[in-house]
């Protein structure tokens, strides 16, 4: 039996997990508040994944129309699946997120604005939003007085991190204000982690060479986080267009 490609011991990871990255539908719902997103909305999830979010998006919003997008097929499909049961109002397509048509109440964008940069990113959605619609999107934050657990982490995963000064500061070269920022520690990071625990000991048995190469990077991912859980954060930052500065 041939081995896997990387990219196929990815998506042999990542094919049973109901997250692709931290996240919980309680913060979903504190952005949504903070926003002022109407009842009857045009929503984006904009690197949407498997879909988690893009359902919480459709039961907080019962009467909304929800699009959802990501570049990769297997999850598109895995977030049709997962949507159907909501009918015509929630879309999902495969297609490039910095490319969208709206106009949206709500940018809704899970841990994957990095792939763009934040000031791009939302420099690319502001024609995409409808007038007072919001972005609402998690971005990795370092905290103040970091540890050297809490650093080796985002040295590995994300080298370019910066506090919550910095994203502030990219938020204003997009033109954009912030409306609220939180911060997603501890429970967010375990929706994501634990099931993918269960999921690399399922496959473990018998994995080939490839696959036991990512479950391993995936498990040492993991142990820096357990080294440091209550320091790795992600800041959730509801913003809208306009130049007047965010509250200190």
């Amino acid at each position: 039996m041939s081995d896997l490609t990387p990219d196929e011991a990815f998506l042999t990871l990542y094919s049973d997990l109901a997250r692709e990255g931290p996240g919980a539908a309680a913060d979903l719902g504190w952005a949504l508040s903070v926003a002022a997103t109407p009842a009857e909305a045009r929503i984006c999830d904009a690197g949407c994944g498997s879909g988690a979010d893009t359902v919480t998006l459709a039961k907080e919003r019962p009467r909304a129309r929800v699009d959802a997008v990501d570049k990769i097929p297997q999850f598109v499909e895995a977030a049709r699946k997962r949507t159907a049961p909501f009918g015509d109002r929630v879309q999902v397509r495969q297609g490039d997120m910095a490319r969208l048509d709206g106009p949206y109440d709500l940018i809704w964008c899970a841990g994957a604005i990095y792939f763009l940069g934040v000031t791009q990113g939302l420099q690319a959605w502001r024609s995409a939003l409808a007038p007072n619609g919001a972005v609402a999107f998690s971005e990795p934050c370092m905290l103040p007085r970091p540890s050297a657990a809490a650093r080796a982490f985002w040295s590995v995963e994300y080298p370019q991190i910066t506090d919550m000064a910095g994203i502030r500061e990219r938020v204003a070269a997009a033109g954009y204000r912030v409306l609220g920022e939180n911060l997603q520690i501890g429970a967010a990071w375990e929706n994501y982690y634990l099931p993918m625990e269960r999921r690399i000991a399922s496959l473990r048995p018998g994995a080939s060479s490839t696959l036991s190469a990512a479950l391993d990077t995936a498990e040492a991912e993991i142990a820096r986080w357990r080294a440091a859980p209550s320091e790795i954060a992600y800041a959730l930052m509801v913003v809208a267009p306009g130049l007047s500065a965010p509250d200190e």
